[in-house]
Order: structure tokens, then sequence, then C-alpha cells
């Protein structure tokens, strides 16, 4: 299964946030609204202002806002910022790790093709577009308690 990791999933969690609240907020606010705490939001905002996502600003009115509207800001963005180049598999031009058996893969070098498919999609989507998708049907905390025991 590919996942999205953690982190990138709460990257944008934050972005969505950034976008549709005040024009500037903290951390400690963002961590409330969301649900996320607030070392994690915190360490995502350094890596989204590092990635020029989001702008930062000190001062007793600091905090952090969007470096550019959502729409100008895709999915295939935020992930690369957070977790580096999009790929399904290990084996990509530029990895620093190696596969014990990439001297005899049969499908070595050719899962770029892959890839470039998956990346292409996600840089298709922006976030103001992710925003505007209808959200799911909200699913009592009991009945998804008794679903989670029962699998």
């Amino acid at each position: 299964m590919v996942r999205l990791s953690k982190l990138a999933d709460y990257a944008v969690v934050v972005l969505l946030r950034l976008g549709t609240g005040a024009t500037v907020q903290t951390a400690s606010g963002l961590a409330v609204v969301t649900g996320i705490p607030e070392p994690t939001v915190a360490k995502v905002l350094k890596l989204l202002a590092g990635g020029r996502l989001a702008v930062s600003s000190r001062g007793a009115r600091g905090g952090y806002r969007l470096a550019r509207p959502l729409d100008q800001v895709s999915v295939a963005e935020v992930i690369t910022v957070i977790d580096g180049p999009i790929a399904l598999t290990a084996c990509v031009e530029g990895a620093t790790t190696s596969c014990e058996v990439s001297r005899i893969c049969a499908v070595r070098g050719r899962w770029a093709v892959v890839n470039d498919a998956v990346r292409r999609a996600l840089e298709a989507i922006s976030l103001a577009e992710l925003h505007r998708l209808p959200a799911p049907a909200a699913i009592p905390v009991a009945a998804e308690a008794a679903r989670a025991a029962a699998d």
C-alpha cells in the first residue's frame, strides 16, 4: 500500500487552515484548531517555511501565513517539501539508499514512468481543489470505535 506520511498529511491540514483562517496564525493556535500536537505543528511549519510554502514573522503579532494562495500550491509540492521526491519505490534516480538486488533487478530504471505519472497527478491537484471537495459524512465516535474493534 502506498501511503502519505503523517507529517505530509499534517502539513496539508495546516496549510488548509492557514488558507482559511486569520492572515497570521501561531503554532499554538493552529494546534488548537487542528487537533495536531503543538510540537508537531511547529515542526511542520518550520519545514513549510523552509520549503517556501509558508512565511514566518517574528514579534508580538508574529506567526505564519501562506507564501501564496492555496490555488497556487499543489499536493505534490507539499509532499516534496515534507517527504522529499515523490516515488513509489526506493530505487529512483538520486536515491540515497541502495537496493540489495539492484544489480539483477528486472525492472531497474523502469519505475520512472510510474513515478512521473503519480507526480504529475499530484501536481495537477491544488490545495484549493482539495479544500473544495465535499467532506465525508461524519462517523459517530462510538460507531467508529466498534468498527475498529471488529477489525
